[in-house]
């Protein structure tokens, strides 16, 4: 069973990194939709209102407790989140609450040695309250994917983006409700299903970039192809680790090294749309976004890793 120190870091690491991201993924949808649509779009902002009302809270606990790991990885905020949020904002009309990315630079990581009952029980309302938004978004996002699959509606997302997006949202609950069970996650055993999970994350990422891209942008087309052709590959040695018929630690080392490559490209892309010298239809916030997916995988990595030099 988990400790009440590690259930109430890891349930705020959770959070700051996974609530960020399902507010922007409703803002992503809510961005997308046509006029013709416009309750969709309502619905959209209600839930990235609800996320960012989740996050605020969040940051109020998570001083001097979360893992300093979690905080100084990249998946919380990068160097260019305000930008990011401050020209979408510009471009969308949509009002991000950017005091949010500022609270969250500022954080410090913590050593939460003795036991607290009152911050305890404050973090396991904040679970039930994950649970239920996210619950519910996942039903949000069937629902546009349906539709968009039976041509009962148009939006200017892909359906596999709608598909991925849905797939992160599954992952959070599940993470969130595991937490609430106090169940210790072994990672050494779940390393393998992670690593398969975000070598496919990651992959369409890479895809997503390269139809996004405008057409005269080649050099930065192909180099996205490649990257989605070489984590396709990495995402079926994951798989063939799951089956125990390739030795995990080799899947590993190559995706930590081909994960780095991919982000110092979103990196490098992110200041480019930034710097309006990269020609596209990816919006600002899109290129931040990814890039803390691949800093969250890093860490991930790096601890499957650690974990695998002290069992050989």
């Amino acid at each position: 069973m988990l400790s009440s120190i590690e259930y109430i870091k890891q349930s705020l690491g959770t959070h700051l990194f996974f609530a960020r991201i399902m507010k922007e993924h409703s803002f992503f949808l809510e961005a997308a939709f046509t006029p013709r649509d416009a309750n969709f779009t309502q619905q959209a902002d209600a839930y990235r209102r609800e996320f960012d009302g989740l996050l605020r809270e969040v940051i109020s606990l998570s001083n001097g407790v979360v893992s300093p790991e979690v905080l100084q990885s990249g998946e919380v905020v990068t160097p260019y989140t305000l930008k990011a949020e401050m020209a979408t904002s510009f471009l969308s009309g949509v009002q991000i609450p950017t005091d949010l990315t500022q609270a969250e630079a500022g954080l410090v990581g913590g050593g939460l040695i003795v036991p607290n009952p009152m911050l305890e029980q404050r973090v396991s309302m904040v679970n039930r309250r994950a649970i239920g938004l996210t619950a519910g978004l996942i039903k949000f996002k069937t629902n546009v994917l349906s539709n968009v699959l039976s041509c009962r509606m148009f939006t200017f997302n892909y359906p596999l983006l709608i598909i991925h997006i849905r797939r992160e949202a599954e992952l959070y609950l599940s993470t969130i409700n595991r937490l609430q069970n106090r169940e210790v996650i072994d990672f050494e055993r779940e390393a393998y299903e992670l690593e398969f999970f975000w070598n496919r994350q990651m992959a369409e990422h890479a895809k997503f970039i390269r139809g996004l891209l405008d057409p005269t942008e080649n050099d930065l087309i192909n180099i996205a192809n490649d990257f989605g052709n070489e984590f396709d590959q990495l995402t079926a040695e994951a798989k063939e680790a799951m089956d125990k018929t390739a030795p995990l630690s080799k899947v590993t080392e190559d995706s930590l090294m081909a994960t780095r490559e991919l982000k110092d490209f979103k990196a490098q892309g992110t200041q480019g749309i930034l710097s309006c010298n990269i020609r596209s239809i990816i919006i600002p916030l899109l290129g931040d976004h990814v890039l803390r997916e691949a800093n969250h995988y890093i860490r991930l990595l790096k601890m499957f890793e650690d974990i695998g030099k002290s069992h050989p």
